[in-house]
């Protein structure tokens, strides 16, 4: 399945018994020798009594993390496309916390992401006080950037050009800088108008992807916060559009956008 190019293997684990090693992740991720994607996706049973089923995300490198907008857009079309689940509304639990889904027309897909989290030991990130953006040095240069929790950790840094920025360099610098005990995920943000920005994120234990979830809502987080962006903003991304909304602080994160799936198969492990 892919949600705007940022593509999945999603394995039903309800109705068979599946346990995943890193390895078979990796194998599974490798687009030459296995079946190929940014991230792998298990579909559980639920392990609350106010979820419908529990979400797990695999990144290509073998590590699980904690969420991933896109993949819970798939995640959303995947249980209703197995009959699994017939409902418009899905609760469904993460290792960050519950989210909900919302299903809409034209496989449409809007996701409560939850409320953004900056306290810098909640991201985590090593820093002694909350701030709206901080110093980073990369390769000898400071850069200024956005640092919030979607669920997971994310630095978002405002440049001129996305299509002129070096992601290639500056994303693995970002992603293991070691003010992040946990790693973060890049991303490059450039604002158009108050309504529309263009992004490019560099997914830790990935790499750049065609699309990035929480990405686009920590971006739009962050242009609000500091002042650049109204409260909804259309999120150009590699692989198509997200619509992205946000009332401040406190509030949930809503993200909307589409999901497609490509192909099924079996896979012998």
């Amino acid at each position: 399945m892919h949600g705007l190019g940022n593509d999945f293997v999603v394995f039903n684990a309800i109705d068979q018994q599946l346990e995943l090693s890193a390895g078979q992740i990796r194998f599974i991720a490798d687009r030459r020798f296995g079946i190929g994607c940014d991230q792998v996706l298990l579909v559980e049973a639920a392990r609350t009594v106010d979820t419908d089923f529990y979400y797990r995300i695999y990144n290509a490198d073998g590590g699980e993390v904690e969420q991933c907008g896109n993949g819970a857009r798939c995640f959303a079309c995947f249980v209703r496309d197995q009959e699994l689940s017939g409902k418009d509304v899905l609760r469904v639990g993460t290792a960050s916390g519950s989210i909900t889904l919302y299903h809409e027309a034209d496989h449409l897909v809007r996701i409560d992401m939850g409320v953004p989290r900056f306290i810098p030991s909640q991201i985590p990130f090593d820093a002694r006080q909350q701030a709206l953006t901080y110093p980073i040095e990369l390769d000898g240069e400071v850069y200024q950037v956005g640092v919030v929790s979607m669920g997971n950790p994310h630095a978002v840094m405002l440049v001129d050009d996305v299509a002129r920025t070096d992601v290639e360099r500056l994303g693995p610098l970002l992603e293991s800088q070691a003010l992040f005990p946990q790693r973060v995920n890049a991303g490059f943000m450039q604002v158009l108008s108050r309504s529309e920005i263009a992004l490019r994120v560099y997914e830790r234990g990935t790499g750049e992807t065609f699309a990035c979830g929480t990405g686009a809502c920590a971006a739009v987080v962050t242009g609000i916060q500091r002042g650049l962006l109204d409260e909804r903003v259309n999120v150009k991304v590699r692989g198509g559009e997200l619509v992205i909304s946000w009332s401040g602080d406190g509030a949930p994160v809503w993200m909307t956008g589409p999901a497609v799936a490509v192909f099924e198969g079996v896979i012998d492990l």
